[in-house]
């Protein structure tokens, strides 16, 4: 009867880590919603899920449950251990996949033999926290070492055991779902506010940032601009070389255009589609925005395909009249990028005054018509 309860009890504990973690947004959410559940289902004193930060071999602790040492911390700041101390984490994964197993938990105890091939570091931390033995749950994902679950008990009390291992590989499979879960909601975030030729912020990034940036202006005065670029000469680019090669260049304007972005502070790079991008800077002076778009024109010149670009910028704090809504200065934009290209400016042209009146009349020409059509969806 008591071996059927504690299965039970152990199933519906991970049926609530489950449900738990299906909410999370994050990994750190993900964390947190399942560490009470997994260290209390282990007969924990203490638990803790920990990161393995490939890029620069630290393992790094998301949070930590039940009784602190000292310098512990419920979700600390800034608490990481090299890797190196911790050989397991890597070494002990790619042992047991090399001879055809599956990674699984295994146990440390102090002042006894231990389940895995690693004890010196475990053990000494155990010590540390004056801690008796602990297992150690690696969370997999995409047969790659993601980071751990480590449950302790306090020195004294009893020992874990292979079953105990074997339910905290069943815990932390079910993190890894929930850290799974996390990365592919990301993943469309990612894609729904991306372009996905150019690694820049899609039109619907711009609309969001640019809503809010404005609120910050009505409300606080901050200046917004926003500097439009249509790229000349890529349809003969296409049609005589191909649409890779405009591929190409549509790639090379966006990074030329980031970078140019990065003299802006607090400044988002888009591409708005087909050859139209934008430069959305919020903060930043219309001079500092100005002189970046300066240098957009000239970097464009010297891709070595197509014809340069057409920029127009319109600020908030330019002598074009109040801005109070994103269409207003979309089409303060748009009426700057129009009077570039129909003169063929190698220079950025700022909404001012005269391009103000051009904005505020009706498109003339098919090349007006399709440039200010386009603004009209989805601007408040």
């Amino acid at each position: 009867m008591g071996e059927k309860a504690d299965a039970n009890g152990r199933l519906m504990a991970v049926v609530g880590i489950a449900r738990a973690v299906a909410a999370a947004q994050t990994p750190l959410d993900v964390a947190r919603a399942s560490i009470g559940r997994a260290r209390t289902a282990l007969g924990g004193s203490f638990a803790a899920i920990s990161v393995w930060e490939r890029e620069s071999g630290w393992l790094r602790v998301l949070v930590n449950d039940g009784d602190l040492a000292p310098g512990e911390e419920p979700l600390p700041a800034n608490e990481t251990y090299p890797v190196r101390n911790f050989p397991e984490v890597v070494e002990y994964l790619h042992h047991e996949w090399a001879n055809g197993g599956e990674p699984h938990a295994w146990v440390e105890t102090v002042g006894g033999p231990s389940t895995g091939p690693y004890e010196h570091q475990r053990v000494a931390a155990l010590r540390r926290g004056g801690r008796g033995c602990c297992i150690v749950a690696p969370i997999v994902l995409h047969r790659q070492a993601w980071g751990e679950l480590y449950v302790a008990r306090r020195t004294g009390g009893p020992g874990y055991g292979r079953t105990d291992a074997d339910f905290a590989t069943v815990l932390a499979a079910v993190i890894a779902a929930g850290v799974a879960q996390t990365e592919r909601l990301e993943e469309v975030r990612r894609l729904a506010f991306t372009d996905p030729l150019t690694g820049l912020a899609n039109r619907r990034a711009v609309d969001r940032r640019l809503n809010e940036a404005l609120e910050r202006h009505r409300e606080l005065g901050i200046a917004v601009s926003l500097v439009v670029c249509d790229l000349n000469g890529l349809k003969r680019v296409n049609d005589s070389l191909g649409h890779e090669v405009g591929d190409r260049l549509l790639v090379g304007f966006g990074s030329v255009l980031s970078m140019c972005g990065a003299m802006l502070p607090d400044s988002l790079a888009a591409r708005l589609g087909g050859d139209e991008f934008c430069l959305l800077a919020v903060g930043a002076s219309a001079a500092d925005v100005e002189r970046a778009a300066e240098e957009l024109c000239a970097r464009a010149r010297w891709l070595g395909l197509g014809d340069g670009v057409a920029v127009g910028i319109a600020s908030t704090d330019a002598d074009a009249g109040p801005v109070r809504t994103a269409r207003r200065l979309f089409r303060l934009a748009d009426a700057a990028q129009y009077r570039a290209k129909a003169e063929r400016s190698i220079k950025p042209v700022v909404a001012g005054r005269a391009v103000a009146e051009l904005a505020d009349s009706p498109p003339r020409t098919p090349a007006e018509r399709r440039s200010f059509r386009g603004r009209r969806q989805n601007e408040s």
